[in-house]
C-alpha cells in the first residue's frame, strides 16, 4: 500500500477534530459542527472548483461528523468523485465514505458501480484491492448482481497478486453469504480449489474460508478439496515453528490455517482412499501428541493458539467416528481439561465430550469422568458451565449409572439456576423413563421432580408419568400409595395435586383396604386441597369424585353433597358448573352397572415417542438433542409412549443401586402397615412395638453433629451395613427434615425400627413428628422418613435417633445425635452500622450477654469463616464493625412463643490464632446455647 506524504496530512481536519474535542459542552459542539457544515455548504456550491486535496479533507471531515452521531445529507457526489481520482488518499476516502454513508438504494449506486467496475479492471494492485473492499463493506444485492460473475474471474487469474486474491476470495465469501443464489458456480470452482495448495499462506487460509462455506451448501462441487486440505494440514503440522515463521502466532505453526482446514475436512466423510486417510489419522495423532508436550511458553496466546487447533482436530474425530483410539485419546484430552484453572477450557470440554459420549467407542471412556463431571457440576461459579456439565451427564447416561446421574440432577436441581431448571426437569424426567428397571424409582423420582421444581415440570411430565403408571399393572399399587402419601404433605404443588388426583381415581381401590388410606381418607386428603387449585384441577379433582362415586359406594352420599353445593353448582366458572351438575345428575339417576361401564378404568395408551423427548427436542434443537438420541438407541430402551409433566412430593427410591447417594432423592416412604407412631411419653416411637434398649451414641457421633450446625444437608452415620443422610429446612419455628436410611449389603434389614428419643424438657419446647417407615430394607436399597419439627420454646437439647434392626439374624442397635439446634430458627436480619449498634448497647445487660475466648480449631480463613456464619443461620452485615477484621451477624430465633433477637460478634486474633465470640440476647439461655454452638465451628 503507497505510503501517504506529509501533504495529506489534512491539518485543517485536525484543527476540527481538536476543535470539537475541546468543547465544553454539548451546545459548543454542535454549534462548531454547524459552523462547519456550513462552511463546507459553502465550499462544495461555490464558483471555485475544489482540487482533490480540498475535496477530500471537505469528505473526511463529513465522515467524522457523521460518527459524532450527526446526519449528513450532502457531499455524496463529491465522494463519488473522488473515486475516479488517480491518487490512492483520495479514493481511499471516497471509497470509506461510499462504504459508510452510501445505502443500497441511493441514486448514486450506479455512478458508484462504474466506478467500482473500472477500479477492479485496473492494473495497479492497490485499487483493486481498495474496490474489492467496497463491494464486501457493502455488500447489498446490487452490488452481487453487478460483480458476483467478475470477482472469481480475478481469484483464479494467474498474473493476479497474492493480496488481490487474498481481497477477492473474502469478497466473494461476503457475497455468497448475503446473496447464494447471485453467485455462480462455474469451471472457476475446481481452480479455486487448487489455491489450497498456492505457496502464499494468506492465500490460502481466505481461500479455506471460501471453500468451507461453499462446501456445505455444494459438497459435490469441492470434494477434491479433501485431499488438499490434509496435504497442506500434514505440512503444517510437522513444520517446526521457524518453518513458517510469517505465519507462527507463539510457537504454533499457522495455527488459522490448521483450524479452518479442518473446518472444511468437516463438511465431508473421512477420506476413502487409505493413503489420505493415513494421513489425515498421522495429522489427528500428531496434534494430540504435542498437546501433552510441555509448553514452549508460558503466555495465554500460546496456549489459546494450541488449544484452538486441539479442540478443532477433536471436532473432526468426533465427526468422523471411526477410530475408536482416536476417540478414546480424544476424551482422555478433554479429561484432562475438565479440571483446568481455565474457566474456557472446562466449558468447551464438557461441550465436546457431550459430542464424544454418543459415539459407541467413546461411550465408555467418558464414563469413566462421571465423578469429575458431578463435582463440576456442585462446584462451578459459571452457570453456563454448569449447564454444560447437565448436559453431559444426560449424554453419558445409561443403564448402569442412571440412578446416580438422576440423584445428582435432582439434588442440584434445588440450587440450580432458575433458567435452566424446565430443561433439567425434562431431562430427569427422560432418564427416569428411560432407564427404569424399577418403575416404582421411576414414579418416586418424578414426585420428587415436582416436589423439587414444581413450578417447571410442564404438563408434559406429569401426563408422562400418569400413562406410564396406567399402562403399567405392577406400578399402579404402588403409585396410589405414593401419592396418597405425598399429598399428606401440608404444602403440595399443584402438579402433585393432578397427579394424585388422577391416579387415587384409577387406582384408589388397590390402598382402600388399609385403613389409614380409606376411601373417606382419600376423599378428605384430595378435598383439602380443593379451594387451593387453579380451575382445571378442580374440573379433574370433580372427575375423581365421580370415580370415587363407582369404585366407593360408600362415599357416594358425601360426594354428593360436595357436588350439590352452592359453591358448586352455581359456581361462576361454566365449566365446573357444568361437571357438577352431570356428575351429581349422573350418580343420581344411573344404576351401579352404567356407572360402571361409564367409568371404567382408563385403557392402556397407545405406544408413541415420549412427548417430552418432544419437547426437549424443541427446546434445544435438533443438532443438540436428537443426534444424541439416535447414537445412543442401541444403550437405551424406550417405555411405554405417551406424553406430559409430572410433580413434586416427598418419595423415595425403593431400588437404588448401593452406590447411589443417599441424599439424591428425596421421597415419601411406603405405606406401612403397622398402626401410627404414639404421640405420647418420652418415645417419639416410629412403630408401636416397644423398642429393645437403647444403645449409646455411636463413635464420633457428637462430631458429625457439630458439623451439621451449620449445614442442613449431609451423610450423618455410616458403617459397613448402614448410611444414615439427611436433607432438612426450616422456616421461621418450623422445619421439616427427611432422614434417608441406606442398607449397603446385598441382604434384607428385618424389623427396622428408628426411634426418636427426647427428654422431658426437649418435648416440652420441641414438638417433632415422624412418619413410619417400612420395617424391612432390601438389600442396596433405601428408605426415607420425614419428620416435622415445630420450636416450641428455646432449648438446649437435641434428639437421639435410635434405630433397631435385625440383619442376618444378628441384632443392631444404632444411636445418633439427630442435629436439630437451636440455631436452625434464626432468620436472617439486615442492620445498618448505626441500628446494629444502638440494638448492641440496649442488650447491654450482664444477663444478656456471653462472650467466650477459645483456641482457632481450623485454619483461621476469611471465605469460610464468612460462610460459617451465614450457614449459622444470622445475616453477615458487611462494613457494620469499625474493625474490617471482626464479623458480625444479627437475626431472629423464631419459637412458636416468642421471637428473640439475636447480634453476635467474632473478633479474630491471627497472631495468637485465638477468637473472640460475643453473641447478645434478650434471652440468658439463647445466647449461652447460641455461644456453644458457634464457638465449636472455628
Amino acid at each position: 500500500m503507497p505510503a501517504v506524504s506529509k501533504g495529506d496530512g489534512m491539518r485543517g481536519l485536525a484543527v476540527f477534530i481538536s476543535d470539537i474535542r475541546n468543547c465544553k459542552s454539548k451546545e459548543a459542539e454542535i454549534k462548531r459542527i454547524n459552523k462547519e457544515l456550513a462552511n463546507i455548504r459553502s465550499k462544495f456550491k461555490g464558483d471555485k472548483a475544489l482540487d482533490g486535496y480540498s475535496k477530500k479533507k471537505y469528505v473526511c471531515k463529513l465522515l467524522f461528523i457523521f460518527l459524532l452521531g450527526h446526519d449528513i445529507d450532502f457531499g455524496h457526489m463529491e465522494a463519488v468523485n473522488l473515486l475516479s481520482s488517480n491518487r490512492y488518499t483520495e479514493k481511499q476516502i471516497g471509497y470509506l465514505f461510499i462504504s459508510v454513508l452510501v445505502n443500497s438504494n441511493s441514486e448514486l449506486i450506479r455512478l458508484i458501480n462504474n466506478a467500482v467496475k473500472n477500479d477492479l479492471g485496473s492494473r495497479n494492485p492497490t485499487f483493486t484491492g481498495l474496490a474489492l473492499h467496497c463491494i464486501a463493506n457493502v455488500g447489498s444485492r446490487e452490488m452481487a448482481e453487478a460483480f458476483a460473475g467478475e470477482i472469481p474471474k480475478i481469484l483464479v487469474a494467474g498474473d493476479t497478486m497474492d493480496s488481490v486474491k487474498q481481497s477477492a476470495a473474502l469478497c466473494l465469501l461476503r457475497l455468497y453469504r448475503t446473496s447464494p443464489d447471485l453467485v455462480p458456480m462455474g469451471d472457476w470452482t475446481s481452480r479455486v480449489v487448487h489455491l489450497l495448495n498456492d505457496q502464499h499462506l494468506g492465500v490460502v487460509t481466505a481461500a479455506a474460508s471460501l471453500i468451507t462455506t461453499l462446501a456445505q451448501k455444494n459438497p459435490e462441487e469441492f470434494k477434491t478439496s479433501v485431499s488438499l486440505a490434509v496435504s497442506r494440514l500434514s505440512r503444517i503440522v510437522t513444520s517446526a515453528s521457524t518453518d513458517l515463521q510469517d505465519y507462527t502466532y507463539y510457537f504454533v505453526p499457522a495455527p488459522w490455517l490448521s483450524v479452518k482446514l479442518l473446518r472444511l475436512l468437516q463438511c465431508y466423510p473421512p477420506p476413502e482412499d487409505p493413503a489420505v486417510r493415513g494421513r489425515l489419522t498421522e495429522c489427528l495423532e500428531t496434534i494430540l501428541n504435542k498437546a501433552q508436550e510441555p509448553p514452549k511458553s508460558k503466555k495465554v496466546q500460546h496456549s489459546n493458539a494450541k488449544n484452538a487447533v486441539l479442540f478443532e482436530a477433536i471436532s473432526l474425530i468426533i465427526h468422523h467416528d471411526s477410530e475408536p483410539n482416536l476417540l478414546v485419546r480424544a476424551c482422555n484430552q478433554l479429561g484432562q481439561f475438565l479440571q483446568h484453572r481455565e474457566t474456557n477450557l472446562r466449558y468447551l470440554a464438557l461441550e465436546s465430550m457431550c459430542t464424544l459420549a454418543s459415539s459407541e467407542f467413546s461411550h465408555e471412556a467418558v464414563k469413566t469422568h462421571i465423578e469429575t463431571v458431578i463435582n463440576a457440576l456442585k462446584t462451578e461459579r459459571d452457570v453456563s458451565v454448569r449447564q454444560r456439565a447437565v448436559d453431559l451427564l444426560y449424554a453419558m447416561c445409561d443403564r448402569s449409572n442412571a440412578q446416580q446421574i438422576v440423584a445428582e440432577m435432582l439434588s442440584y436441581l434445588e440450587t440450580a439456576d432458575y433458567s435452566i431448571r424446565e430443561e433439567i426437569v425434562l431431562k430427569v424426567a427422560i432418564l427416569a423413563e428411560k432407564y427404569a428397571v424399577d418403575y416404582t424409582w421411576y414414579v418416586d423420582t418424578i414426585l420428587n421432580l415436582i416436589r423439587i421444581a414444581g413450578d417447571y415440570v410442564s404438563e408434559e411430565v406429569w401426563y408422562r408419568v400418569i400413562q406410564i403408571v396406567i399402562n403399567r399393572d405392577d406400578v399402579q399399587g404402588y403409585a396410589a400409595k405414593t401419592v396418597f402419601e405425598a399429598l399428606q404433605a401440608p404444602a403440595c404443588h399443584e402438579n402433585l395435586v393432578k397427579v394424585g388426583g388422577y391416579i387415587l381415581g384409577e387406582f384408589g381401590n388397590l390402598i382402600a383396604g388399609d385403613p389409614r388410606s380409606s376411601p373417606l381418607t382419600q376423599f378428605h386428603l384430595l378435598h383439602s386441597k380443593f379451594h387451593l387449585c387453579s380451575v382445571p384441577t378442580r374440573a379433574l379433582l370433580l372427575s375423581t369424585y365421580i370415580k370415587f362415586v363407582n369404585l366407593f359406594p360408600e362415599v357416594k352420599g358425601t360426594i354428593q353433597d360436595v357436588l350439590r353445593s352452592g359453591s358448586q353448582l352455581k359456581n361462576a366458572d361454566v365449566e365446573l358448573q357444568q361437571r357438577a351438575v352431570e356428575y351429581l345428575r349422573l350418580s343420581t339417576v344411573a344404576s351401579t352397572d352404567i356407572l360402571a361401564t361409564v367409568l371404567e378404568e382408563m385403557p392402556p395408551f397407545p405406544e408413541r415417542e415420549s412427548s417430552i423427548l418432544a419437547k426437549l427436542k424443541k427446546k434445544k434443537g435438533p443438532s443438540t438433542v436428537t443426534d444424541l438420541e439416535e447414537a445412543k438407541r442401541e444403550r437405551s430402551a424406550d417405555v411405554n409412549g405417551g406424553p406430559e409433566p409430572a410433580l413434586a412430593s416427598t418419595s423415595t427410591a425403593s431400588t437404588p443401586s448401593p452406590s447411589a447417594d443417599l441424599l439424591g432423592l428425596g421421597a415419601a416412604p411406603p405405606v406401612p402397615t403397622g398402626p401410627p407412631p404414639s404421640s405420647g411419653g418420652l418415645l417419639v416411637d416410629v412403630f408401636s412395638d416397644s423398642p429393645s434398649a437403647v444403645a449409646p451414641l455411636a463413635p464420633g457421633s457428637e462430631d458429625n453433629f457439630a458439623r451439621f450446625v451449620c449445614k442442613n444437608n449431609g451423610v450423618l452415620f455410616e458403617n459397613q451395613l448402614l448410611q444414615i443422610g439427611l436433607k432438612s429446612e426450616f422456616r421461621q419455628n418450623l422445619g421439616r427434615m427427611f432422614i434417608f436410611y441406606g442398607n449397603k449389603t446385598s441382604t434384607q434389614f428385618l424389623s427396622f425400627t428408628p426411634t426418636l428419643i427426647c427428654s422431658d424438657d426437649l418435648q416440652a419446647n420441641l414438638s417433632l413428628q415422624t412418619k413410619p417407615v417400612d420395617p424391612t430394607v432390601d438389600g442396596g436399597a433405601q428408605v426415607q422418613q420425614a419428620v416435622n419439627i415445630e420450636c416450641v420454646s428455646d432449648f438446649a437439647e437435641a434428639p437421639v435417633l435410635n434405630i433397631q434392626f435385625r440383619y442376618g439374624g444378628t441384632f443392631q442397635n444404632v444411636s445418633v445425635k439427630l442435629p436439630i439446634t437451636l440455631n436452625k430458627f434464626f432468620q436472617p436480619t439486615e442492620m445498618a452500622s448505626q441500628d446494629f449498634f444502638q440494638r448492641w448497647k440496649q442488650l447491654s445487660n450482664p444477663q444478656q450477654e456471653v462472650q467466650s475466648i477459645f483456641k482457632a480449631k481450623h485454619p483461621m480463613d476469611t471465605e469460610i469463616t464468612k460462610a460459617k456464619i451465614i450457614g449459622f443461620g444470622s445475616a453477615l452485615l458487611e462494613e457494620v464493625d469499625p474493625n474490617p477484621a471482626n464479623f458480625v451477624g444479627a437475626g431472629i430465633i423464631h419459637t412458636k412463643t416468642t421471637q428473640i433477637g439475636c447480634l453476635l460478634r467474632l473478633e479474630p486474633n491471627l497472631q495468637a490464632q485465638m477468637y473472640r465470640l460475643t453473641l447478645r440476647t434478650s434471652r440468658e439461655t439463647v445466647s449461652q446455647r447460641l455461644c456453644e454452638l458457634l464457638s465449636e465451628q472455628f
